[in-house]
């Protein structure tokens, strides 16, 4: 069996040829005589990697220097503790909730403060992003927090939040890397990388340097200190040295696809192929608010169940694998990261269109 066309949600499709460099170096990195998976990350050649992705990542997003770029642990759901722990300082929180991992890192901030949804879109099944140009943000809030590319209902922050002048603090995982960002407007930038960047194991925080203070709140672990990863350039502990390793690769897959100018225009093409064919199908249809809609994710419905698990079980047969939607919402959902090629957009598209050719009645 080759290799199937990947439209999970994460851990997802890379890049092939980062996979095959990969594979080649898996028992001889570089000369050294072993696996970057074996070696020590205080060696020299672990070292020049985690620089080198650091620097990449820095070329990629253009990102100032007055921030930091830290490679950490436990994914983007220990940041929903992490960051009300480093930023809680009046104790005070707003959050704007447009899907699960929103209301997950609403949740959990509870525990440390007061937090207030100030925006939601809850009523209609987080299909749309709320208007976010005059929310009431509160007087003593010490950060304005958004996800912003719901992953499993597919809507996308084309206009980030006025917050007021509050900082703001976004998780991007679904949308990582995946279009230019100005970091200048936001305080914290973070995501777990298993969905358009790298393995699981690793989440990336892009954090304002007068963001990371001694100051956390009473309690805190040593190992959710900001300050900690910072000053020992995330080699506190042992990183997840494998993960970040293969992150660099993808860091300088995407210099040489152009950086991120190039992938917008590339997953916006890719993307207008799937949504202009589910506009126009009589069977399928996408279940987001047009202007609202994310290049990343895109769910859609045929508005009958058996339909649509007919679809999932014909199209894993025909090689197009993960195409359940998330078990919140059922229907499906095509992730089409930076690493799904055209071709895979295509494809589907092609067999969406047999699909509707034998099942409408």
């Amino acid at each position: 069996m080759g290799r199937v066309y990947n439209f999970s949600a994460g851990p997802a499709v890379l890049p092939e040829e980062v996979l095959k460099e990969a594979a080649e170096e898996m028992l001889d990195y570089r000369g050294t005589g072993m696996s970057v998976m074996e070696m020590s990350h205080r060696s020299k050649a672990f070292e020049t990697i985690i620089e080198e992705a650091e620097q990449d990542i820095r070329d990629l997003m253009n990102i100032p220097d007055n921030y930091k770029v830290l490679f950490l642990q436990g994914g983007a759901s220990q940041q929903f503790a992490m960051i009300p722990m480093n930023l809680m300082k009046n104790k005070v929180a707003d959050y704007i909730i447009t899907g699960q991992w929103a209301k997950k890192a609403y949740e959990e901030a509870k525990k440390y403060g007061k937090v207030n949804a100030i925006a939601s879109s809850a009523d209609k099944t987080f299909s749309y992003i709320p208007d976010c140009s005059d929310l009431p943000i509160s007087e003593d809030a010490d950060y304005v927090y958004i996800c912003e590319n719901n992953t499993i209902y597919g809507t996308k922050y084309k206009t980030l939040p006025n917050t007021k002048g509050k900082v703001l603090v976004s998780d991007v995982s679904s949308c990582f890397l995946s279009e230019p960002v100005d970091v200048t407007k936001y305080g914290i930038i973070y995501g777990g990388v298993q969905k358009n960047v790298g393995p699981a194991g690793v989440v990336i925080v892009i954090i304002r340097e007068d963001l990371i203070t001694e100051d956390t709140l009473p309690g805190t672990p040593t190992m959710l200190k900001y300050k900690i990863h910072a000053d020992n350039k995330s080699l506190y502990n042992t990183p997840p040295a494998y993960g970040i390793y293969i992150c660099g690769k993808v860091f300088k897959w995407l210099k040489k696809k152009g950086g991120l100018a190039a992938m917008k225009e590339f997953n916006e093409r890719k993307a207008a192929i799937l949504y202009d064919y589910l506009d126009q199908s009589k069977l399928f249809k996408g279940t987001v608010r047009k202007e609202d809609r994310s290049l990343m994710n895109v769910p859609f419905v045929t508005g009958n169940e058996e339909l649509d698990a007919k679809f999932v079980k014909e199209a894993k047969a025909a090689g197009f694998e993960n195409l359940k939607g998330h078990r919140t919402v059922g229907g499906m959902r095509a992730s089409i990261y930076n690493a799904m090629p055209m071709e895979g957009v295509e494809k589907l598209v092609e067999f969406m269109k047999k699909f509707e050719a034998e099942n409408l009645k």
